[in-house]
């Protein structure tokens, strides 16, 4: 079997902040004092979650047996994230400590009724713009350019086109914010597109490009649908991906992340399409299924074994055992 594909994974890595308010946010809103509002809700629950689109990815990459590298601008307050990446196989060599910044946080209260306030610190995601692929000591076989500063993202894209790196353009987030110029230089060459529908639609709009052309901009896209499963868009076929089934749902954050995780797993060692995206769809489950972005655990026998129950892999699954 051949040496799997070596990936870098670049964009944010985040520290997520989730609190709940017991009572209902509109009640203590006075319409007559907006230009003085000062409130304080005291909360009766708060999780401090490990996230951002990098590390979520490489978690899943790690998780089914590669050891993917993680390139991203973080904050003095990184090494329990660190360590908890190293541990699960994740090399973060590339993971730069900015000093007297914090790593990018979100903070949300929740009221009962679902409301929320909330407020995002990029801190040193900020700095993420002042690190170059030229200087990797190794040129790595795929780099994923996934939601960052946007300068950042912009110079990562450019760097591969430089160096003639294969790079695959996950925007998702960023695509409300960056401009149609922008959206057109990351398409333009890329090897691959990672979106959701909603975002291949707003793709579209913001470019003015059609289905068709967007597609003739890369290799392949592989757009995400939720329970609608994923498809996968080459040049001379479409393979449609039902969705695994879960036994429960409990938190779709980061599913999409993990969806590329099992893709980039079967992407990196050759194997066809349709396996590919069958290995997205399962791991995307077992996240759904758990609380957080990086809240699911299996070890690969458990994943193979279950896949097996769903999917003929003709044995190639064997070299995840």
């Amino acid at each position: 079997m051949n040496k799997p594909k070596s990936i870098l994974l670049t964009g944010s890595v985040a520290y997520d902040y989730l609190m709940t308010f017991p009572g209902d946010f509109r009640e203590h809103i006075l319409a007559d004092r907006l230009e003085s509002i000062s409130l304080s809700f005291l909360v009766e629950s708060m999780v401090k979650r490990r996230g951002g689109i990098a590390p979520n990815i490489a978690y899943t990459l790690a998780l089914l047996g590669g050891r993917p590298q993680v390139f991203a601008a973080v904050g003095e307050d990184f090494e329990d994230y660190r360590q908890w990446l190293e541990r699960k196989g994740v090399d973060t060599t590339f993971a730069k400590v900015v000093p007297g910044k914090f790593t990018a946080s979100f903070f949300a209260t929740t009221d009962r009724q679902n409301a929320q306030l909330a407020s995002f610190y990029p801190g040193a995601m900020g700095d993420a713009a002042s690190m170059s692929l030229h200087d990797l000591p190794t040129r790595p076989d795929l780099v994923v350019v996934s939601p960052n500063d946007p300068a950042a993202m912009r110079r990562m894209i450019r760097e591969c086109k430089e160096m003639e790196v294969p790079y695959a353009y996950d925007p998702s987030q960023q695509i409300v914010r960056v401009d149609s110029s922008e959206l057109r230089e990351g398409l333009d060459g890329a090897t691959a597109l990672f979106v959701n529908d909603y975002e291949f639609s707003l793709i579209q709009n913001k470019t003015g490009l059609t289905q068709s052309e967007v597609l003739g901009q890369v290799e392949f896209a592989v757009v995400t649908r939720g329970p609608q499963g994923a498809s996968i868009f080459l040049k001379e076929a479409i393979y449609e991906i039902a969705a695994a089934p879960t036994e429960r749902i409990v938190d779709p954050t980061g599913a999409g992340d993990a969806f590329r995780g099992g893709f980039l797993t079967g992407y990196s060692r050759g194997w066809d399409w349709a396996l590919c995206g069958q290995l997205g769809s399962l791991a995307a489950t077992y996240c759904l299924e758990s609380d957080g972005p990086q809240g699911h655990e299996y070890t690969r026998g458990e994943f193979v074994e279950r896949f097996r129950e769903l999917y003929d892999d003709g044995g190639l699954l064997d070299v995840l055992l």
